[in-house]
């Protein structure tokens, strides 16, 4: 019979990290880190200070969204949620005009989980805020492995519907649209393991991060003109995308298929662009898995050659 270990959770979160700010807070800022945070919220987080000013005060990690540069606090407790940690993260998320709050603690008070929950429910669809809790598990004498563990999260499927009251029915439609195609999309597999979902809205396109700050994947459904579009859009940088454009055969022949190159004044954007696309709701599974092949090779190109 195999031995088997046995699985332990460290109640004392501080025999690992005896300081919070120092010890936590540092550990936090790492790269290999927060890119577990990332993947605990569904967000890309790209860090951008660590104890950034709020006036006279500071908040533990303050960062962005790649690909969207929405700005993110992160605010850390080694210890239970106390209403002056509730004070500070809202004081900072105002002083940093952020879009995403991220309160991190060793437990979560019902009263506090409660207050994250009402402030979800009561923001707009561009807000949103995770009380999370931070847990360590070691396996026999192995070394302790942390787990975030999300309390509460942005309903991001309900705010998106409660902010299509009062649209038109085009926006309406766009708004089901992508939450169709997030659904669709994030129960594949290899979708789940590449991208991140993120927030949808009322609007023509639904952005993908790609790992990289000046550029993500462009997946767009005009329903008036008709066009369907999967593109890596790069962000005033024209410099990387005739970088991308100099291996324009190799590109093409990896993706199996033209692609449509187009540049701007500032942006640049490659890709598939058609003006064919029938947006009746029975052909709306047939372009998701469009999108998610198209976005799958667009990956493939950025990590080849991005």
């Amino acid at each position: 019979m195999p031995e088997l270990g046995k699985i332990e959770r460290i109640d004392d979160l501080r025999t690992i990290w005896k300081n919070e700010a120092r010890d936590f807070t540092g550990w936090l800022a790492e790269e290999e880190n927060l890119a577990l945070l990332s993947d605990a919220v569904g967000i890309d987080l790209d860090l951008e200070e660590r104890e950034s000013a709020v006036g006279s005060f500071s908040v533990d990690l303050f960062a962005t969204e790649e690909g969207t540069g929405r700005k993110v606090i992160i605010e850390n407790q080694l210890e239970d949620t106390n209403h002056d940690h509730l004070g500070k993260i809202i004081t900072y998320a105002a002083g940093k005009d952020a879009a995403i709050v991220i309160w991190i603690v060793k437990k979560a008070r019902d009263e506090h989980r409660q207050a994250v929950e009402w402030l979800n429910q009561h923001t707009d669809e561009n807000i949103g805020f995770f009380l999370l809790e931070i847990e360590l598990w070691k396996i026999n004498n192995s070394p302790a492995a942390p787990r975030f563990n999300v309390v509460e999260r942005p309903n991001d499927w309900a705010k998106a519907i409660k902010a299509a009251e009062g649209l038109s029915e085009t926006k309406k439609t766009y708004v089901e649209y992508w939450e169709a195609f997030k659904r669709y999309a994030f129960s594949k597999p290899e979708m789940k393991s590449t991208f991140t979902e993120r927030k949808s809205g009322p609007y023509q396109w639904y952005d993908l991060a790609v790992g990289k700050s000046n550029c993500h994947i462009s997946l767009t459904a005009s329903m008036t003109k008709k066009r369907r579009a999967a593109q890596l859009y790069i962000s005033n940088d024209k410099e990387t995308f005739e970088e991308y454009k100099s291996h324009k055969d190799e590109i093409e022949t990896m993706v199996g298929s033209a692609l449509i190159w187009h540049e701007a004044n500032q942006d640049c954007v490659f890709g598939w662009d058609y003006k064919d696309a029938d947006y009746d709701e029975s052909n709306w599974e047939k372009y998701f898995e469009w999108y998610c092949q198209c976005a799958l090779k667009l990956k493939e190109v950025v990590k080849k050659f991005g």
